[in-house]
Protein backbone atom coordinates (compact mmCIF):
# COMPACT_ATOMS: atom_id res chain seq x y z
CA UNK A 1 0.00 0.00 0.00
CA UNK A 2 2.87 2.55 0.78
CA UNK A 3 4.12 1.54 -2.86
CA UNK A 4 1.40 2.36 -4.49
CA UNK A 5 0.74 5.32 -2.05
CA UNK A 6 3.74 6.55 -3.73
CA UNK A 7 3.36 6.33 -7.61
CA UNK A 8 -0.04 8.07 -7.24
CA UNK A 9 1.80 11.15 -5.82
CA UNK A 10 4.80 10.75 -8.22
CA UNK A 11 2.28 10.71 -11.11
CA UNK A 12 0.63 13.84 -9.67
CA UNK A 13 3.55 15.78 -9.56
CA UNK A 14 4.72 14.76 -13.06
CA UNK A 15 1.03 15.62 -14.40
CA UNK A 16 1.59 19.18 -12.48
CA UNK A 17 5.11 19.77 -13.65
CA UNK A 18 3.96 19.08 -17.07
CA UNK A 19 1.32 21.54 -16.93
CA UNK A 20 2.89 24.20 -15.55
CA UNK A 21 5.60 23.60 -17.82
CA UNK A 22 3.31 24.30 -20.70
CA UNK A 23 2.20 27.43 -19.48
CA UNK A 24 5.17 28.76 -18.48
CA UNK A 25 7.07 27.54 -21.87
CA UNK A 26 4.02 29.67 -23.08
CA UNK A 27 4.70 32.70 -21.25
CA UNK A 28 8.67 32.20 -21.26
CA UNK A 29 9.62 30.28 -24.36
CA UNK A 30 7.24 31.29 -26.93
CA UNK A 31 9.89 29.62 -29.45
CA UNK A 32 9.58 26.50 -27.98
CA UNK A 33 5.63 26.53 -29.73
CA UNK A 34 4.18 23.35 -31.27
CA UNK A 35 2.89 23.33 -34.68
CA UNK A 36 -0.42 21.88 -35.09
CA UNK A 37 -0.56 22.35 -38.81
CA UNK A 38 1.99 19.82 -39.66
CA UNK A 39 1.55 15.91 -39.43
CA UNK A 40 -1.44 13.99 -39.49
CA UNK A 41 -3.32 15.86 -36.60
CA UNK A 42 -3.67 19.38 -39.32
CA UNK A 43 -7.40 20.50 -38.06
CA UNK A 44 -8.09 22.60 -40.79
CA UNK A 45 -9.47 21.00 -44.17
CA UNK A 46 -7.52 23.49 -46.59
CA UNK A 47 -5.41 26.18 -44.89
CA UNK A 48 -3.53 26.25 -41.80
CA UNK A 49 -1.97 29.30 -40.45
CA UNK A 50 0.19 28.65 -37.56
CA UNK A 51 -0.36 31.38 -34.58
CA UNK A 52 1.98 31.25 -31.17
CA UNK A 53 0.19 28.49 -28.73
CA UNK A 54 -2.53 27.84 -31.42
CA UNK A 55 -3.82 28.18 -34.70
CA UNK A 56 -5.89 29.29 -37.93
CA UNK A 57 -7.80 27.96 -40.31
CA UNK A 58 -9.27 29.55 -43.74
CA UNK A 59 -10.93 28.55 -46.98
CA UNK A 60 -9.06 29.36 -50.60
CA UNK A 61 -9.92 32.40 -52.76
CA UNK A 62 -13.25 32.10 -54.29
CA UNK A 63 -14.84 29.09 -51.39
CA UNK A 64 -16.54 29.91 -47.94
CA UNK A 65 -16.56 28.23 -44.05
CA UNK A 66 -14.84 27.82 -41.38
CA UNK A 67 -12.04 25.73 -42.94
CA UNK A 68 -12.34 23.29 -39.89
CA UNK A 69 -12.27 19.63 -40.22
CA UNK A 70 -14.91 19.04 -37.91
CA UNK A 71 -16.48 22.06 -38.95
CA UNK A 72 -18.05 23.91 -41.47
CA UNK A 73 -15.28 23.05 -44.20
CA UNK A 74 -15.04 25.10 -47.08
CA UNK A 75 -17.88 25.29 -49.69
CA UNK A 76 -17.60 27.41 -53.15
CA UNK A 77 -18.91 30.95 -52.82
CA UNK A 78 -20.95 30.88 -56.03
CA UNK A 79 -21.96 34.51 -56.26
CA UNK A 80 -18.17 35.49 -56.24
CA UNK A 81 -17.91 32.59 -59.18
CA UNK A 82 -20.73 34.35 -61.30
CA UNK A 83 -19.00 37.51 -60.44
CA UNK A 84 -15.66 36.35 -62.03
CA UNK A 85 -17.32 34.52 -64.91
CA UNK A 86 -19.35 38.10 -65.46
CA UNK A 87 -16.33 40.03 -65.70
CA UNK A 88 -14.20 37.88 -67.68
CA UNK A 89 -16.42 36.89 -70.09
CA UNK A 90 -17.01 41.37 -70.42
CA UNK A 91 -13.42 41.86 -70.80
CA UNK A 92 -13.02 39.12 -72.89
CA UNK A 93 -15.76 40.84 -75.27
CA UNK A 94 -14.77 44.30 -75.13
CA UNK A 95 -11.28 42.13 -76.56
CA UNK A 96 -13.33 40.56 -79.08
CA UNK A 97 -14.99 44.18 -80.15
CA UNK A 98 -11.70 46.41 -79.84
CA UNK A 99 -10.49 43.45 -82.36
CA UNK A 100 -13.07 43.01 -84.64
CA UNK A 101 -12.98 46.85 -84.90
CA UNK A 102 -9.42 47.08 -85.24
CA UNK A 103 -9.94 44.39 -87.98
CA UNK A 104 -12.68 46.33 -89.85
CA UNK A 105 -11.07 49.58 -89.72
CA UNK A 106 -7.88 48.33 -91.43
CA UNK A 107 -10.01 46.71 -93.73
CA UNK A 108 -11.66 50.08 -94.60
CA UNK A 109 -8.62 52.17 -94.80
CA UNK A 110 -7.25 49.50 -96.96
CA UNK A 111 -10.68 49.77 -99.43
CA UNK A 112 -10.39 53.25 -99.17
CA UNK A 113 -6.84 53.22 -100.21
CA UNK A 114 -7.35 51.11 -102.93
CA UNK A 115 -10.57 53.35 -104.15
CA UNK A 116 -8.21 56.60 -103.80
CA UNK A 117 -5.45 54.77 -105.65
CA UNK A 118 -8.23 53.82 -108.64
CA UNK A 119 -9.39 57.27 -108.57
CA UNK A 120 -5.96 59.04 -108.97
CA UNK A 121 -4.73 56.33 -111.56
CA UNK A 122 -8.31 57.19 -113.11
CA UNK A 123 -7.97 61.07 -112.71
CA UNK A 124 -4.71 61.15 -114.51
CA UNK A 125 -2.33 61.05 -111.48
CA UNK A 126 0.05 59.08 -112.74
CA UNK A 127 -0.15 60.38 -116.21
CA UNK A 128 0.04 63.82 -115.14
CA UNK A 129 3.34 63.01 -112.87
CA UNK A 130 4.66 61.65 -116.47
CA UNK A 131 3.75 65.49 -118.51
CA UNK A 132 4.92 67.64 -115.23
CA UNK A 133 8.32 66.00 -115.08
CA UNK A 134 9.34 66.65 -118.70
CA UNK A 135 7.90 70.10 -118.36
CA UNK A 136 9.91 71.16 -115.51
CA UNK A 137 6.43 70.47 -112.90
CA UNK A 138 6.27 68.27 -109.99
CA UNK A 139 3.24 66.98 -107.71
CA UNK A 140 4.60 69.36 -105.45
CA UNK A 141 3.86 72.32 -107.09
CA UNK A 142 0.34 72.36 -106.64
CA UNK A 143 -0.82 70.83 -103.61
CA UNK A 144 -3.16 67.73 -103.06
CA UNK A 145 -6.14 68.31 -101.23
CA UNK A 146 -8.09 65.64 -99.25
CA UNK A 147 -11.14 65.12 -100.71
CA UNK A 148 -12.90 65.49 -97.03
CA UNK A 149 -10.93 68.92 -96.74
CA UNK A 150 -12.45 70.06 -99.78
CA UNK A 151 -16.06 68.78 -98.87
CA UNK A 152 -15.76 70.81 -95.66
CA UNK A 153 -14.55 73.79 -97.04
CA UNK A 154 -17.84 73.90 -99.20
CA UNK A 155 -19.96 72.97 -96.28
CA UNK A 156 -20.63 69.83 -98.75
CA UNK A 157 -20.88 71.35 -102.18
CA UNK A 158 -23.99 73.24 -101.15
CA UNK A 159 -25.70 75.38 -103.29
CA UNK A 160 -25.72 78.70 -102.33
CA UNK A 161 -21.37 78.43 -102.47
CA UNK A 162 -21.51 78.12 -106.07
CA UNK A 163 -19.46 81.04 -107.45
CA UNK A 164 -20.35 79.76 -111.34
CA UNK A 165 -21.30 77.27 -113.77
CA UNK A 166 -19.89 76.15 -116.48
CA UNK A 167 -20.18 73.63 -119.43
CA UNK A 168 -17.67 71.40 -118.23
CA UNK A 169 -18.64 71.88 -114.32
CA UNK A 170 -19.34 74.28 -111.13
CA UNK A 171 -17.05 76.31 -108.86
CA UNK A 172 -17.53 76.91 -105.42
CA UNK A 173 -16.46 78.90 -103.06
CA UNK A 174 -14.35 77.51 -100.11
CA UNK A 175 -12.77 78.53 -96.85
CA UNK A 176 -10.10 76.13 -95.96
CA UNK A 177 -9.08 75.29 -92.24
CA UNK A 178 -6.49 78.68 -92.34
CA UNK A 179 -8.80 80.94 -93.35
CA UNK A 180 -8.11 81.14 -96.97
CA UNK A 181 -10.96 81.63 -99.44
CA UNK A 182 -10.76 79.39 -102.37
CA UNK A 183 -12.30 78.49 -105.46
CA UNK A 184 -12.87 74.39 -106.63
CA UNK A 185 -13.89 73.48 -109.71
CA UNK A 186 -15.70 70.20 -110.19
CA UNK A 187 -16.07 68.63 -113.16
CA UNK A 188 -20.04 67.26 -114.09
CA UNK A 189 -19.33 63.47 -115.01
CA UNK A 190 -16.36 61.59 -115.22
CA UNK A 191 -14.83 61.23 -118.44
CA UNK A 192 -11.85 60.49 -120.31
CA UNK A 193 -12.20 63.87 -122.75
CA UNK A 194 -13.01 65.75 -118.90
CA UNK A 195 -9.56 63.74 -117.21
CA UNK A 196 -7.31 64.73 -120.44
CA UNK A 197 -8.78 68.43 -119.60
CA UNK A 198 -8.21 68.32 -116.02
CA UNK A 199 -4.42 67.55 -116.37
CA UNK A 200 -3.86 69.47 -118.93
CA UNK A 201 -4.67 72.69 -116.99
CA UNK A 202 -2.75 71.62 -114.20
CA UNK A 203 0.21 70.69 -116.36
CA UNK A 204 -0.46 74.62 -118.32
CA UNK A 205 -1.31 76.26 -114.93
CA UNK A 206 2.23 74.42 -112.90
CA UNK A 207 4.27 76.48 -115.80
CA UNK A 208 2.86 80.04 -115.40
CA UNK A 209 3.46 82.76 -112.87
CA UNK A 210 2.05 85.71 -114.05
CA UNK A 211 0.09 88.34 -111.88
CA UNK A 212 -3.05 89.13 -114.86
CA UNK A 213 -3.20 84.72 -115.20
CA UNK A 214 -5.48 82.77 -112.16
CA UNK A 215 -3.23 80.85 -109.17
CA UNK A 216 -3.35 77.24 -109.01
CA UNK A 217 -3.22 76.32 -105.57
CA UNK A 218 -3.94 72.95 -105.69
CA UNK A 219 -5.52 69.80 -106.79
CA UNK A 220 -7.95 66.99 -105.49
CA UNK A 221 -7.22 63.26 -107.16
CA UNK A 222 -9.04 61.26 -104.60
CA UNK A 223 -12.73 61.48 -105.77
CA UNK A 224 -14.91 60.37 -108.42
CA UNK A 225 -14.29 63.73 -110.44
CA UNK A 226 -11.14 65.64 -110.54
CA UNK A 227 -11.33 68.96 -108.41
CA UNK A 228 -8.81 71.78 -109.18
CA UNK A 229 -8.22 74.65 -106.56
CA UNK A 230 -7.68 78.53 -107.19
CA UNK A 231 -7.18 81.59 -105.62
CA UNK A 232 -10.60 83.10 -105.19
CA UNK A 233 -12.14 86.19 -107.75
CA UNK A 234 -14.29 87.69 -106.19
CA UNK A 235 -15.88 90.27 -108.56
CA UNK A 236 -17.14 87.62 -111.29
CA UNK A 237 -16.14 87.66 -115.63
CA UNK A 238 -15.80 90.52 -117.48
CA UNK A 239 -18.64 89.16 -119.62
CA UNK A 240 -21.08 89.45 -116.26
CA UNK A 241 -19.75 93.42 -116.35
CA UNK A 242 -20.12 94.25 -119.89
CA UNK A 243 -23.35 92.78 -120.43
CA UNK A 244 -25.21 93.50 -117.44
CA UNK A 245 -25.20 97.15 -117.63
CA UNK A 246 -25.86 97.41 -120.82
CA UNK A 247 -27.28 100.84 -121.88
CA UNK A 248 -26.15 102.43 -118.62
CA UNK A 249 -23.19 104.16 -117.14
CA UNK A 250 -20.99 101.77 -115.81
CA UNK A 251 -17.70 101.52 -114.27
CA UNK A 252 -16.40 100.35 -117.72
CA UNK A 253 -15.31 103.57 -118.55
CA UNK A 254 -12.92 104.19 -121.19
CA UNK A 255 -10.11 104.36 -119.31
CA UNK A 256 -10.92 100.60 -117.73
CA UNK A 257 -11.79 99.18 -120.79
CA UNK A 258 -8.42 99.74 -122.11
CA UNK A 259 -6.93 98.96 -119.15
CA UNK A 260 -8.55 95.63 -118.84
CA UNK A 261 -7.58 95.24 -122.16
CA UNK A 262 -3.98 95.85 -121.61
CA UNK A 263 -4.06 93.12 -118.46
CA UNK A 264 -5.05 90.57 -120.53
CA UNK A 265 -3.09 91.26 -123.34
CA UNK A 266 -0.32 91.00 -121.48
CA UNK A 267 -1.19 87.84 -120.21
CA UNK A 268 -1.81 86.29 -123.26
CA UNK A 269 1.59 87.74 -124.73
CA UNK A 270 3.06 85.95 -121.80
CA UNK A 271 1.72 82.80 -122.48
CA UNK A 272 2.86 82.55 -126.05
CA UNK A 273 5.89 84.42 -125.99
CA UNK A 274 7.79 84.81 -122.16
CA UNK A 275 6.56 81.11 -121.22
CA UNK A 276 9.04 78.26 -120.78
CA UNK A 277 7.11 76.49 -123.33
CA UNK A 278 4.30 78.65 -125.47
CA UNK A 279 1.03 78.04 -124.03
CA UNK A 280 -2.13 78.51 -126.92
CA UNK A 281 -5.13 79.56 -124.58
CA UNK A 282 -7.54 78.07 -127.52
CA UNK A 283 -10.45 79.73 -125.61
CA UNK A 284 -10.13 83.43 -124.76
CA UNK A 285 -13.48 84.66 -124.48
CA UNK A 286 -14.83 87.45 -121.83
CA UNK A 287 -16.16 84.35 -119.65
CA UNK A 288 -13.00 83.48 -119.22
CA UNK A 289 -11.62 86.56 -118.22
CA UNK A 290 -12.02 87.77 -114.49
CA UNK A 291 -11.95 90.55 -111.89
CA UNK A 292 -10.37 90.63 -108.58
CA UNK A 293 -11.29 92.89 -105.79
CA UNK A 294 -9.21 95.73 -106.99
CA UNK A 295 -10.90 95.10 -110.55
CA UNK A 296 -7.64 93.36 -112.12
CA UNK A 297 -8.28 91.49 -114.99
CA UNK A 298 -7.25 87.30 -114.54
CA UNK A 299 -7.16 85.10 -117.59
CA UNK A 300 -8.65 81.47 -116.29
CA UNK A 301 -9.71 78.38 -117.67
CA UNK A 302 -6.62 76.39 -119.00
CA UNK A 303 -8.70 73.06 -119.93
CA UNK A 304 -8.83 73.56 -123.76
CA UNK A 305 -5.16 75.44 -123.57
CA UNK A 306 -1.94 73.85 -125.46
CA UNK A 307 1.24 73.60 -124.64
CA UNK A 308 3.44 74.01 -127.98
CA UNK A 309 7.01 73.01 -128.64
CA UNK A 310 9.63 75.67 -129.02
CA UNK A 311 10.77 74.60 -132.80
CA UNK A 312 7.01 74.74 -133.80
CA UNK A 313 4.35 77.38 -134.80
CA UNK A 314 1.26 75.45 -135.11
CA UNK A 315 -0.16 72.40 -133.35
CA UNK A 316 -2.74 70.18 -135.85
CA UNK A 317 -5.69 69.06 -133.29
CA UNK A 318 -9.45 68.43 -132.90
CA UNK A 319 -11.26 72.29 -133.08
CA UNK A 320 -12.06 73.30 -129.68
CA UNK A 321 -13.37 76.87 -128.71
CA UNK A 322 -16.47 79.00 -128.09
CA UNK A 323 -18.72 79.96 -131.06
CA UNK A 324 -18.37 83.25 -131.51
CA UNK A 325 -14.81 82.94 -130.41
CA UNK A 326 -13.45 80.85 -132.91
CA UNK A 327 -11.01 81.67 -135.04
CA UNK A 328 -12.40 80.54 -138.47
CA UNK A 329 -9.15 79.74 -140.21
CA UNK A 330 -8.67 77.30 -137.23
CA UNK A 331 -12.07 76.00 -137.43
CA UNK A 332 -11.66 74.92 -141.36
CA UNK A 333 -7.81 73.85 -141.19
CA UNK A 334 -8.13 72.30 -137.21
CA UNK A 335 -4.50 74.18 -137.37
CA UNK A 336 -3.76 75.56 -133.97
CA UNK A 337 -1.57 78.84 -134.21
CA UNK A 338 -0.99 81.87 -131.20
CA UNK A 339 -3.20 83.86 -133.52
CA UNK A 340 -5.92 81.76 -132.85
CA UNK A 341 -6.06 83.48 -129.66
CA UNK A 342 -5.46 87.00 -131.49
CA UNK A 343 -8.62 86.41 -133.06
CA UNK A 344 -10.80 85.38 -130.14
CA UNK A 345 -9.31 88.27 -128.44
CA UNK A 346 -10.39 91.00 -130.82
CA UNK A 347 -13.56 89.69 -130.33
CA UNK A 348 -13.42 90.37 -126.94
CA UNK A 349 -12.43 94.04 -128.31
CA UNK A 350 -14.93 94.37 -130.03
CA UNK A 351 -17.46 93.13 -127.03
CA UNK A 352 -15.75 95.94 -124.53
CA UNK A 353 -16.47 98.87 -127.62
CA UNK A 354 -19.81 97.47 -128.45
CA UNK A 355 -21.28 96.34 -125.41
CA UNK A 356 -22.76 93.44 -128.12
CA UNK A 357 -22.70 89.77 -127.23
CA UNK A 358 -20.68 87.31 -129.84
CA UNK A 359 -23.67 85.83 -131.18
CA UNK A 360 -27.26 87.17 -131.25
CA UNK A 361 -30.11 86.46 -133.01
CA UNK A 362 -31.61 89.62 -132.15
CA UNK A 363 -29.24 91.46 -134.92
CA UNK A 364 -30.15 90.77 -139.38
CA UNK A 365 -28.62 87.55 -140.14
CA UNK A 366 -25.66 88.40 -141.64
CA UNK A 367 -24.79 90.51 -138.17
CA UNK A 368 -25.10 87.90 -135.92
CA UNK A 369 -21.72 87.43 -135.69
CA UNK A 370 -20.04 90.25 -133.74
CA UNK A 371 -17.19 90.18 -135.42
CA UNK A 372 -18.38 90.06 -138.99
CA UNK A 373 -21.14 93.14 -137.25
CA UNK A 374 -17.89 95.12 -135.93
CA UNK A 375 -16.03 95.06 -139.28
CA UNK A 376 -19.29 95.63 -141.90
CA UNK A 377 -19.88 98.47 -139.93
CA UNK A 378 -16.37 99.77 -139.98
CA UNK A 379 -16.38 99.20 -144.03
CA UNK A 380 -20.29 100.78 -144.32
CA UNK A 381 -18.89 104.33 -142.28
CA UNK A 382 -21.37 103.74 -139.18
CA UNK A 383 -18.70 102.78 -136.41
CA UNK A 384 -20.14 105.64 -133.94
CA UNK A 385 -23.48 103.71 -134.39
CA UNK A 386 -22.48 100.55 -132.47
CA UNK A 387 -19.94 101.92 -130.48
CA UNK A 388 -21.11 102.08 -126.63
CA UNK A 389 -22.62 105.24 -125.97
CA UNK A 390 -20.41 106.03 -122.71
CA UNK A 391 -17.46 105.34 -124.38
CA UNK A 392 -17.99 107.53 -127.37
CA UNK A 393 -18.35 110.60 -124.86
CA UNK A 394 -15.38 109.34 -122.69
CA UNK A 395 -13.13 108.87 -125.45
CA UNK A 396 -11.56 110.92 -128.48
CA UNK A 397 -12.40 109.96 -131.87
CA UNK A 398 -8.57 109.11 -132.78
CA UNK A 399 -8.69 106.65 -129.91
CA UNK A 400 -11.97 105.13 -130.81
CA UNK A 401 -10.42 104.71 -134.55
CA UNK A 402 -6.87 103.21 -133.05
CA UNK A 403 -8.78 100.08 -130.97
CA UNK A 404 -10.89 99.95 -134.01
CA UNK A 405 -8.37 99.59 -136.01
CA UNK A 406 -6.59 97.14 -133.87
CA UNK A 407 -9.65 95.10 -133.64
CA UNK A 408 -10.07 94.92 -137.23
CA UNK A 409 -6.19 93.75 -137.76
CA UNK A 410 -7.02 91.11 -134.67
CA UNK A 411 -10.11 89.75 -136.66
CA UNK A 412 -8.52 89.10 -140.29
CA UNK A 413 -9.45 86.24 -141.57
CA UNK A 414 -5.86 85.26 -142.32
CA UNK A 415 -3.99 84.17 -139.21
CA UNK A 416 -0.79 85.44 -140.61
CA UNK A 417 -2.24 89.14 -141.54
CA UNK A 418 -3.35 89.16 -137.93
CA UNK A 419 -0.54 91.38 -135.13
CA UNK A 420 0.97 89.02 -132.22
CA UNK A 421 -0.08 89.35 -129.00
CA UNK A 422 2.69 91.29 -127.94
CA UNK A 423 2.37 94.02 -130.62
CA UNK A 424 -1.72 94.55 -129.01
CA UNK A 425 -0.61 94.70 -125.85
CA UNK A 426 2.40 97.21 -126.76
CA UNK A 427 -0.69 98.94 -129.04
CA UNK A 428 -2.89 98.99 -125.95
CA UNK A 429 -0.05 100.03 -123.51
CA UNK A 430 -0.01 103.08 -125.89
CA UNK A 431 -3.94 103.87 -126.02
CA UNK A 432 -3.99 102.97 -122.06
CA UNK A 433 -1.29 106.26 -121.50
CA UNK A 434 -3.26 107.90 -124.01
CA UNK A 435 -6.50 107.65 -121.72
CA UNK A 436 -4.42 109.71 -119.14
CA UNK A 437 -4.98 112.64 -121.59
CA UNK A 438 -7.79 111.95 -123.71
CA UNK A 439 -7.35 114.34 -126.47
CA UNK A 440 -3.64 114.42 -126.42
CA UNK A 441 -1.60 116.41 -129.26
CA UNK A 442 -2.92 114.92 -132.12
CA UNK A 443 -3.56 117.61 -135.03
CA UNK A 444 -6.62 117.38 -137.33
CA UNK A 445 -4.51 115.64 -140.28
CA UNK A 446 -3.79 112.35 -138.07
CA UNK A 447 -7.38 112.42 -136.49
CA UNK A 448 -8.41 112.54 -140.35
CA UNK A 449 -6.15 110.08 -141.44
CA UNK A 450 -7.17 107.41 -138.77
CA UNK A 451 -10.63 107.58 -138.96
CA UNK A 452 -9.65 107.74 -142.98
CA UNK A 453 -11.57 104.96 -144.93
CA UNK A 454 -7.94 103.88 -146.20
CA UNK A 455 -6.59 103.32 -143.09
CA UNK A 456 -9.61 101.62 -141.51
CA UNK A 457 -9.91 98.97 -144.33
CA UNK A 458 -7.21 97.41 -147.14
CA UNK A 459 -6.57 98.74 -150.03
CA UNK A 460 -6.68 97.34 -153.79
CA UNK A 461 -3.70 98.32 -155.83
CA UNK A 462 -6.29 100.69 -157.88
CA UNK A 463 -6.58 102.74 -154.69
CA UNK A 464 -9.76 102.09 -153.92
CA UNK A 465 -10.78 100.01 -150.20
CA UNK A 466 -10.37 96.24 -150.58
CA UNK A 467 -13.59 93.77 -150.03
CA UNK A 468 -11.83 90.37 -150.83
CA UNK A 469 -10.60 90.84 -147.03
CA UNK A 470 -13.78 90.98 -145.58
CA UNK A 471 -15.92 88.75 -147.92
CA UNK A 472 -14.00 85.98 -147.33
CA UNK A 473 -14.39 86.56 -143.48
CA UNK A 474 -17.74 87.07 -143.98
CA UNK A 475 -18.10 83.53 -145.82
CA UNK A 476 -15.90 81.63 -143.44
CA UNK A 477 -17.67 83.42 -140.35
CA UNK A 478 -21.35 82.52 -142.07
CA UNK A 479 -20.55 78.73 -142.43
CA UNK A 480 -19.73 78.75 -138.26
CA UNK A 481 -23.26 80.21 -137.75
CA UNK A 482 -24.83 77.85 -140.26
CA UNK A 483 -22.76 74.91 -138.43
CA UNK A 484 -24.11 76.05 -135.27
CA UNK A 485 -27.18 76.11 -135.81
CA UNK A 486 -27.19 72.59 -137.81
CA UNK A 487 -29.78 70.14 -136.05
CA UNK A 488 -27.69 67.87 -134.21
Amino acid sequence: SSTVQYNCAFDSFLFLNKYYCEIISQIICPLADVDECTGPNNPCSHICSNTPGSYKCSCPKGYRGDGLKNGTHCSTDRSEFVTRFSLGMSFGFLLLVIVVSWIYFIIKKRKLMKIRGKFFEQNGGILMTQQLSPNGGTMESSKLFSAAELKAATNNYREDRILGKGGYGTVYKGLLKDGREVAIKKSKVADQTQVEQFINEVVILTQINHRNVVKLLGCCLETEVPLLVYEVISNGTLYEHIHRYKGMTSWLTWANCVRLATEAADALSYLHSAASIPIIHRDVKSTNILLDEAYTAKIADFGASRLVPIDQTQVTTLVQGTLGYLDPEYFHTSQLTEKSDVYSFGVVLAELLTKEIPLSSQRKMEERNLATYFVLSMKEDRLMEILDPQLVREASEVQLATMANLVRKCLNVRGEDRPTMKEVALELEGLKKQSRHPWGEQNYEETTGLMGQHDLYPVSSNGNPSTGEFSGQYSVQMDIITEMNRPR
